[in-house]
Order: C-alpha cells, then sequence, then structure tokens
C-alpha cells in the first residue's frame, strides 16, 4: 500500500491515520519532495479510473495560471502535475492495482 501524502494537510493526515488504525503501514511518499513523473501519473491515473482532471487541485494558483481546465488534454494535465506537484490532488492512496483519492478521508477504507 501505498500513500501519496502532504504531511501539512489535514485530510491526509487523517487518511494516514485511518490505515494505521487499520493496521496497515503503508508506503509514505512526499510527492512535493519526490514528484512523480508523467509516466507514474498516467499509471496512476489507470488505478484510480477517473478523468485526468480529477487529479488536479484547482484552487492553486498554478491552476490558473498553466490555464488549466476540464477541457485540458490528459497529457497535459498529466505534464502540469510533473512540472508542478502541488496540483496533485490529495492523498491519494493504492493498494495493489486499485487506488482512491482520500477526499474525504474515509474513502480509504473501500482499500482495507
Amino acid at each position: 500500500m501505498i500513500i501519496y501524502h502532504n504531511p501539512r494537510c489535514s485530510k491526509s493526515r487523517q487518511a494516514l491515520g485511518i490505515l494505521r488504525e487499520n493496521a496497515e503501514e503503508p508506503d509514505v511518499v512526499d510527492y512535493l519532495k519526490e514528484p512523480l513523473g508523467q509516466a507514474e501519473l498516467g499509471a496512476l491515473l489507470q488505478r484510480l479510473k477517473v478523468p485526468a482532471h480529477n487529479l488536479l487541485r484547482t484552487k492553486e494558483d498554478e491552476y490558473t495560471e498553466l490555464g488549466l481546465s476540464p477541457d485540458t488534454s490528459e497529457e497535459d494535465i498529466l505534464t502540469a502535475i510533473a512540472h508542478h506537484p502541488i496540483l496533485l490532488e490529495r492523498p491519494i492512496v493504492v493498494k495493489g492495482r486499485r487506488a482512491v483519492i482520500a477526499r474525504p478521508p474515509e474513502l480509504v477504507e473501500d482499500l482495507l
């Protein structure tokens, strides 16, 4: 199990707490310090089974500055996140071939 985590984010901390309360000790990836490449993001997107735009934090300044929108191509979204990891929605939890964007944090229970 992997959690793409931002320790400053309360939702991310809550999701990690739920995992640990259920005897799961995931690999914790601080994606701001260890940004994901475009290929990794593409693989993550396949596991999530959501549109690429769902990976974006739309209230970040970079979202507006880069002119991103629901109409932006998947490739351009993955490129934007690879270059600006703050844009990645958090937390994302992966277990095997499945993944969830844990907003709300209780969604991690789908993987337990």
